[in-house]
């Protein structure tokens, strides 16, 4: 039988974020599942770590067998379970499927940057476990009304071609700019929902945070999601959209951290990347041309907001580096 093959550069790669991602969101999930009320919330996130956790094993045995550093990640000392609520009413529910979705665009991007058959495989099972907690998660949230839908709007009967450049937002002095179209809604109320839940996320981190520049850092990511839904939200307002909202996932009056700043600042970092990328999908298929101006302007922001994250972390000594190639 011929040798199995060698983890590739990439494989190495997107093993190494897998392991990252994954270490952080169990060790969450330790503080989530401990101060869960509900017990069809608290069933989801058990069934998550349960599932999850051997997919950790095999990182690492991936890594051993190829003589490679196993990562640290994330481990007991990043969570501080017994302190009191940071979040309530559906957050923890309304976290993780946001993760989930993080989740399930990582492990797609990942499976493409894949060639050995056990790494392929290990992709597959992740997304089909992720796609099954995000669809608990969504249907949970329904049920408690904790995840507004996007607008119900009166679609036109016909099958309909642009005609001149004033679909593109050209401005007319009679008629202004045309209507939002459906997928423009779609990526806008997304753009919304997934800010609220990072505001509140962000907040919450930066009022128990240990060190006041950490927690500075956080006000201003806080300030930067607000920001962003209010321009979004004020879009919806000029189309006569009812823009979404919820009564859930509020952060408590607690000042003790339920997770090391290492963490919090990571899970920050991670949710930029996916506004960024998020936000690029928004740009990429609005042809009405105001909102790619505006997407791009808060792109900008977040990304040096981001920049600005990574320098606090290499300071505090908490940016895990990805496995270097040696240089001859």
């Amino acid at each position: 039988m011929p040798e199995s093959p060698r983890l590739s550069s990439s494989e190495i790669g997107v093993l190494w974020m897998t392991y990252q991602q994954k270490t952080m969101i169990l060790t969450m999930l330790e503080y989530f599942i401990e101060q869960a009320d509900d017990p069809e919330a608290k069933q989801i996130m058990t069934n998550l770590r349960s599932t999850m956790q051997p997919y950790v094993g095999k990182i690492e045995s991936m890594y051993r067998a190829e003589d490679l550093p196993v990562p640290i990640g994330f481990t007991k000392e990043d969570v501080n379970k017994g302190v009191p609520k940071l979040f309530d009413n559906g957050f923890d529910i309304m976290f993780l499927r946001l993760v989930e979705e993080i989740t399930m665009g990582m492990h797609t991007l990942n499976l493409t940057m894949s060639y050995r058959q056990d790494v392929t495989l290990l992709y597959q099972e992740l997304t089909q476990i992720t796609q099954k907690c995000y669809d608990d998660c969504t249907q949970f949230l329904l049920t408690k009304g904790y995840l507004p839908k996007s607008p119900y709007v009166a679609v036109q009967k016909q099958v309909e071609h642009a005609k001149g450049t004033n679909y593109l937002g050209m401005f007319n002095p009679i008629k202004g700019k045309r209507a939002l179209n459906t997928v423009e809604i779609a990526h806008i109320h997304h753009s919304i929902e997934s800010n609220v839940t990072g505001m509140q996320m962000i907040f919450g981190f930066a009022q128990c945070a240990t060190y006041q520049e950490v927690s500075n850092y956080f006000h201003k990511g806080g300030e930067l999601a607000k920001g962003l839904v209010k321009e979004m939200s004020e879009v919806f307002l000029q189309n006569d959209l009812q823009v979404p909202s919820t009564a859930g996932g509020n952060f408590t009056t607690s000042k003790i951290p339920p997770f090391s700043d290492k963490l919090m600042m990571y899970c920050v970092s991670l949710f930029c990347s996916f506004s960024l990328g998020g936000n690029s999908l928004g740009t990429a298929f609005s042809l009405r041309n105001d909102l790619p101006v505006k997407l791009s302007v808060f792109m900008k922001d977040v990304f040096e907001y981001a920049h600005d994250g990574a320098k606090i972390m290499i300071k505090h000594g908490w940016m895990e580096e990805p496995p270097q190639t040696i240089k001859h």
